[in-house]
Parts: structure tokens; C-alpha cells; sequence
């Protein structure tokens, strides 16, 4: 077994974003998949779940939960994290904007993917979150400093999720598109968004149900 293992449902949800930081550094992982409410309830008795939320990852010998610390933790082992506090701090504000809208999508096929929130979801990405990537990318091929960071991984991550719900969003915003182009040739990118690795596809009604069966709701 890999010395990183991932333990959450087998589909995009929060680890998602832990699996791209991984790849981009990398670092091979393996993963178990929960599928009943025993092997979570399981986790719980044994002391591996921290306020008894997935992901969990097991890393250096620590039981990592809160998928922020993770990335965290994740982007300053492996030089993915800035080189002084102050370019740490707007990884990290950067990193909280681009996962705020992250979520906003993940949570679409819990609360109904109706016109109305994807009209919601689309023009706050268009007009509060894409602007302030666009403007940043003016002045280097990375959000901060000099080489690639935390949240140019999470920046491309969402850009994908954007474009799978809008295909034309990218349009106005010419930066963020050749960020995309440049990125997704990086090779362990690329070997990345092949067919068959491990990144997930959209959630659809399979992977609801085994949500819903493990969490027990």
C-alpha cells in the first residue's frame, strides 16, 4: 500500500481537490472507498475520524481531516505553498475564493440543479470570482510569484467544473483560458485528466445513493 491513502465515497466531492494537489506533486495514493455506514461508523470507534468528518487522509503517520488543513498540509511538503508569509497568504486567499465556488457546485446535486441556481451560480462566478483570477493573471503565468502553487491547481480544478456546467464561461475572460491551456500541458496534468486515472467524474444518481447509504440520511 502507497504511504498516502484517502479514505471517502467514490465519486468528486471534497477529495477531489486533494487527489489534483497530490497528482501535480506527484505523490502516489491509494484509496479506500467507504461504501455502508459501518465502515464510516467504523473510522468513528476507532479514533480516525476528528470531529467525525470525512476526507480523511493518512499521511507521515497522522490521520489529517478538514480538507483545507490537508491542502494545507499537503501544498508545504511538497513546495506548493509560496516562499515567504506573505505569498502564503495570498495562496491562501486565492485557494478559500476558488473553493468557495467549488462548493457551490458540488452542493448542486444535494439541493436540486434548478435553472435558477445555475443562472445564480453562473453569474457570480462571471461577476465576483472569474475577475479577480483574470486581473491576477495579468501580471505573471501564476496567481502568486514565479512558479506554481496550491491555488493554480484549484484554479484549474474549477475552471473544468465551470466549463462541464457552462461551456462558453471562459469566453470573457481570455487569461484564465490560457492559464487553462498552459497548465493542462504540464505532464503529470495531463496523465492526470486522462480516462482511468483517479480523477472522478460529476457526481450523478449512483454516487448520491452511496452518499446518502453511507452517511445513513
Amino acid at each position: 500500500m502507497a504511504d498516502v491513502v484517502l479514505y471517502y465515497v467514490n465519486g468528486r466531492g471534497r477529495m477531489e481537490s486533494i487527489c489534483w494537489l497530490l497528482a501535480v506533486a506527484e505523490v502516489d495514493f491509494d484509496e479506500v472507498f467507504l461504501e455502508n455506514n459501518e465502515q464510516y461508523q467504523k473510522l468513528i470507534n476507532d479514533g480516525g475520524l476528528m470531529f467525525q468528518q470525512l476526507p480523511l487522509v493518512k499521511i507521515d503517520g497522522m490521520n489529517l481531516v478538514q480538507t483545507k488543513a490537508i491542502l494545507n498540509y499537503i501544498a508545504e511538503k511538497y513546495n506548493l505553498h509560496g516562499n515567504d508569509p506573505k505569498e502564503r497568504v495570498m495562496i491562501n486567499m486565492y485557494s478559500e475564493g476558488v473553493m468557495d465556488l467549488m462548493e457551490k457546485i458540488m452542493m448542486l446535486p444535494f439541493t436540486g440543479e434548478s435553472p435558477e441556481k445555475l443562472e445564480a451560480i453562473k453569474a457570480g462566478a462571471k461577476g465576483r470570482y472569474l475577475p479577480v483570477y483574470e486581473k491576477a493573471l495579468d501580471k505573471s503565468g501564476y496567481l502568486v510569484g514565479d512558479k506554481l502553487s496550491r491555488a493554480d491547481v484549484l484554479l484549474l480544478e474549477c475552471s473544468l467544473m465551470l466549463e462541464e456546467k457552462f461551456p462558453e464561461i471562459l469566453c470573457d475572460f481570455p487569461n484564465i483560458k490560457s492559464f487553462q491551456g498552459r497548465m493542462c500541458n504540464i505532464p503529470c496534468i495531463q496523465k492526470f485528466l486522462q480516462p482511468g486515472s483517479k480523477r472522478k467524474l460529476p457526481p450523478d444518481e449512483a454516487y448520491m445513493k452511496m452518499v446518502r447509504k453511507v452517511f445513513n440520511f
